[in-house]
């Protein structure tokens, strides 16, 4: 095979496997772009100005909170937005758009959806083995209402985990006492408390860390305060 054939045929199997791979696998459609937060933020200040309330979507108080005020594109297209940013879950991206301190200053933020298949898996075995035995099966209790389960149980050789937004680690799972699987973001919140740029008043939940500087919410979590030592730890009350 001479050089020009193997250039084609290696361009062609490169423009195929990009057209057949997955959407939400697409380099471009993992990356939270700035200006496509800025072109949805600019939407959302315009879209309040003119009706005097927010494009999201109805929600009830069982809501998560940082999923509460999920951006309705519908109201936003084609008057104030085109489309939905390509990163939008609606238009095959990977993130859901949201808004954060929608009191003070509505500010948008993504979810990063990455993690719901690893999360649908472990509640699918979770749900299988409830069935037969009626119960969870838990490791220990970590706070009240929060536990960290034996997936050896639940036939895992080791702990499944999740791929940080923030930062190149992985995340534990855990499960709460109303059956929710959670994402346990100790690990991310203590690399930003020790830069030291942020403090938070005793009992306070100290969540706003992990999006004060990135543009992303925390999916699935539950509240944090600092400890003694300086370090998060779970505040279940605080839910």
């Amino acid at each position: 095979m001479n050089r020009v054939c193997f250039i084609i045929i290696t361009s062609l199997v490169l423009f195929l496997s990009g057209c057949l791979f997955p959407d939400d696998q697409r380099a471009e459609n993992r990356i939270a772009y700035p200006d496509q937060l800025q072109s949805v933020q600019h939407a959302v200040e315009q879209f309040q100005n003119d009706t005097g309330v927010l494009p999201i979507r109805t929600f009830d108080e069982s809501t998560s909170l940082y999923q509460r005020y999920v951006i309705d594109f519908n109201q936003l297209v084609p008057r104030y937005l085109q489309q939905p940013p390509g990163t939008a879950f609606e238009n095959g991206g990977v993130f859901q758009y949201v808004l954060v301190n929608v009191e003070e200053g509505p500010e948008i933020k993504v979810i990063d959806l990455t993690s719901q298949r690893e999360i649908q898996q472990l509640q699918q075995r979770l749900n299988d083995y409830m069935r037969q035995h009626r119960f969870a099966p838990i490791e220990e209790m970590l706070d009240v209402g929060l536990f960290k389960l034996d997936y050896e149980a639940l036939n895992y050789k080791e702990a499944p985990h999740v791929r940080s937004p923030y930062h190149d680690t992985y995340l534990p799972l855990l499960l709460t006492n109303d059956g929710e699987i959670i994402i346990d973001y100790r690990i991310d919140i203590n690399m930003m408390l020790q830069d030291g740029e942020s403090t938070f008043e005793p009992g306070q939940d100290i969540r706003p860390i992990l999006y004060e500087n990135t543009p992303f919410v925390p999916l699935r979590s539950v509240p944090y305060v600092v400890d003694e030592n300086g370090e998060p730890t779970y505040a279940m009350d605080l839910r």
